[in-house]
């Protein structure tokens, strides 16, 4: 017995670390955030019962709750006004792609603290929103611009038509790359253009479409810190507004990257949710998957 335990001990080889450079990034990234934070937490220039007093404030609750309704209402504008871009810029019709390109290029290439500026200071250029029948005394509506466009409808506006230019482009892509058999088959079924693209086009390039999508929505969470020029009480405008008060710059920046990190994180899970439920039915690489039997891919069930 003695000697068989023996020859089975000399039989075992030890196996190599299969990736041995991952475990020390891995140590080394630990190391780093590690440091870092306790940097934060044992900063004596930091004041740590500002943080904690702040962090969880009404003022600050509240406007990280304007953020995200922010970020909501112009991701969905947005999105609505890219897919209407997206479909004028594929187009037969030569004059619906030159006004989705202009519109397109005019706000790619215009900055977007510019456009804020714009609309929040709309009245500027315009004092009075006027409707009714040119060169006639007929007036229909007759309002002061700052009384009809709020810093809030402004900031709304800025954003929502800045992000469609940028959408659009996405949305187009997602629609390219479905296969142009698709909607010829629905036509030859007998479906108009509009019904094809909402129920078999749309669906299928959404697989495409998300993932940048989510990305473009969580940098529009970060972008509503720009309407501070406009005074919307958001997320870091109130920060901003605390630490004018108390002097405490550095705390108020903690507490408004806590809660930007935490939003951030959240988007996160409904969009994985989303890329795994339209992504049923295709591979890693995008190609279709054929489901098959026990019996092999010949003689499988489809």
């Amino acid at each position: 017995m003695s000697n068989q335990s023996e020859s089975r001990e000399h039989d075992i080889v030890a196996l190599p670390l299969r990736h041995p450079w991952r475990l020390v990034w891995a140590v080394v990234l630990l190391a780093v955030v590690g440091a870092f934070v306790w940097s934060l937490v044992a900063a004596p220039t930091i004041n740590h019962e500002v943080i904690g007093k702040y962090l969880f404030s009404p003022l600050i609750l509240q406007g990280a709750g304007l953020t995200v309704l922010m970020t909501a209402l112009s991701m969905v504008i947005a999105t609505l006004l890219a897919t209407a871009l997206a479909v004028m810029k594929l187009s037969d019709n030569p004059l619906l792609r030159i006004i989705a390109t202009g519109y397109i290029e005019f706000f790619r290439g215009t900055p977007l603290l510019l456009q804020i500026v714009f609309w929040g200071y709309l009245g500027i250029i315009y004092p009075h929103i006027t409707f009714g029948i040119p060169f006639t005394s007929v007036i229909w509506f007759d309002q002061p611009t700052a009384m009809v466009i709020s810093s809030f409808a402004a900031g709304l506006i800025a954003l929502s038509l800045n992000e469609a230019a940028y959408a659009a482009e996405i949305v187009r892509a997602g629609i390219l790359s479905v296969d142009k058999g698709q909607a010829e088959a629905a036509k030859s079924l007998g479906m108009d253009a509009w019904y094809t693209m909402r129920r078999i086009v749309l669906p299928q390039a959404m697989r495409v479409i998300i993932p940048p999508m989510g990305n473009e929505t969580i940098s529009m969470l970060k972008s509503t810190s720009l309407l501070q020029v406009i005074a919307v009480s958001e997320l870091y405008t109130v920060a901003s507004q605390i630490s004018a008060q108390n002097l405490a710059q550095i705390e108020l920046l903690v507490v408004a990257g806590f809660w930007y990190l935490v939003m951030n994180t959240v988007l996160g899970f409904p969009q994985r949710y989303l890329e795994k439920r339209f992504g049923r039915g295709f591979d890693a690489e995008g190609s279709t998957m054929i489901r098959t039997g026990k019996s092999g891919l010949n003689g499988g069930h489809v």
